[in-house]
């Protein structure tokens, strides 16, 4: 079936789901109490070992093969106008991230600012601590960056929700 990475994600959720709620259901019904004297199999929940461990091993394979594909796409396909494939775009974004969070700090400093000390002293001067670098230069290098930020981001939804591969499961 052809299928977009955004849908492929949602399938992958719901192989995950699936897969939760028997391991939930299992773990209720594989064992159970049942107290002296009580006919056992009138409290002994519905269960079966084998069609159990099947089904998790039918929904792990489905697991794996849309893993692989989602992988596979994004290892090949190439985002336009970054000239990255997608996974390389993936740690792109967190880098350019942490950029924008560093510079949104130097941006936000004044050039000269009073330290206060928190020592009990008795000092005859003041220290200043100066920006020692162009806050101006700091600034535009923050809007480049998240507005870099910003076009990757809508690149990559552009494509996980527009371009199809092929998912076999």
């Amino acid at each position: 079936m052809k299928c977009t990475s955004a849908q492929a994600a949602k399938i992958l959720r719901k192989l995950e789901d699936d897969i939760d709620s028997i391991v939930m259901n299992e773990s209720q019904s594989r064992d159970f109490l049942a107290s002296v004297g009580e006919d056992v199999e009138s409290v002994r929940p519905a269960y079966s070992f084998s069609e159990t461990q099947a089904k998790l091993d039918e929904l792990e394979e489905k697991v794996r093969k849309v893993k692989h594909a989602i992988n596979a796409f994004n290892s090949s396909t190439v985002v336009e106008g970054f000239g990255m494939t997608i996974d390389q775009l993936l740690v792109y974004l967190p880098q350019l991230s942490r950029r924008a969070a560093k510079l949104r700090e130097m941006k936000n400093v004044l050039p000269k600012v009073r330290e206060m000390s928190h020592s009990v002293r008795v000092v005859n001067f003041v220290d200043y601590r100066y920006a020692n670098y162009d806050i101006a230069e700091a600034e535009k290098a923050y809007i480049q960056v998240t507005d870099t930020l910003a076009r990757a981001q809508t690149a990559l939804d552009t494509v996980n929700n527009t371009v199809t591969f092929d998912l076999d499961v």
